[in-house]
């Protein structure tokens, strides 16, 4: 298969696994807790199911490497190519009862991913990019069209925010005196597909991640010519990292002046001329 043809066996089965969850979420479900306590649901296993099992039937010779498989034990290693997967990001915000939460299928080659496709099952909305030809689309009930992330508007940044970690006073100090418009708190790759989309700016994001958090919501935004960063290094997020962790992460629009207040000084750094 080429990447085309790999966007759209990703695409596929992302909006499969969306109507499975919302059909779970109708049903109702319970929430239990994986070892390291985090919430996992009826939802994130039917998806991943669907996923996994159609990934392997039409691609075998690329590994999967997904969220509740590794959860118990599964261990897959990884190759030049390899699948990785989130089947519900956002288990927090599916369990109670809000509507910010994706699908992710994103394939890394080498230490970069090259597509991905994450679905949002609530509003119906998928979405899709290939890095390489800077191709990226949303797909709702108005059809398939191309998406870009914007360049900062001079109005001032909108800003996407965990809503799990929206009180976080580490977020005023970096933003210090750039020009916010909005701060929007939500959940999941959600978040990225925003930036994607051109409706928001700029995703801050201090915790820990996983790398299937982020492979195929990276490979949309940098498609749709954005950027995600390792926040440390100013470097573009790699992958294939000791135990598929991720460190704090900063993921931007398209490159271009940030609009500033007229307060003194700053302590975030500036993505102009940063790769």
């Amino acid at each position: 298969m080429n990447d085309e043809e790999l966007l759209e066996l990703a695409a596929r089965l992302a909006r499969t696994a969306a109507a499975a969850i919302e059909a779970v979420r109708a049903a109702g479900f319970a929430v239990e807790r994986k070892s390291d306590a985090s919430p996992v649901t009826e939802a994130d296993r039917v998806a991943e199911a669907i996923i996994t099992e159609g990934l392997r039937a039409a691609t075998p010779d690329i590994p999967v490497i997904a969220e509740e498989e590794v959860a118990a034990g599964v261990v897959t290693a990884l190759a030049d190519r390899y699948w990785l997967v989130d089947p519900l990001d956002g288990t927090r915000e599916f369990a109670a009862g809000r509507d910010s939460y994706a699908v992710c299928i994103g394939l890394v080659q080498g230490d970069a991913p090259v597509l991905g496709a994450v679905a949002i099952p609530p509003t119906g909305e998928v979405f899709g990019g290939i890095v390489a030809t800077g191709t990226a689309w949303k797909e709702d009930a108005a059809g398939r069209r191309p998406v870009a992330a914007r360049p900062p508007p001079e109005a001032g940044l909108v800003v996407m925010f965990s809503r799990h970690s929206m009180n976080d006073p580490r977020l005023q100090p970096f933003l210090g005196d750039w020009r916010v418009a909005e701060v929007v708190n939500t959940g999941a790759a959600v978040k990225f597909c925003r930036l994607a989309e051109g409706v928001a700016d700029l995703y801050p994001r201090f915790g820990r991640t996983m790398e299937w958090d982020t492979a195929a919501a990276q490979a949309l935004l940098e498609a749709a010519g954005g950027r995600v960063l390792d926040a440390a290094s100013g470097e573009r997020l790699r992958y294939g990292k000791p135990g598929l962790e991720n460190d704090a992460f900063v993921a931007w629009g398209r490159p271009g002046a940030i609009p500033r207040q007229p307060a003194p000084g700053r302590t975030s750094p500036d993505p102009e001329g940063v790769p």
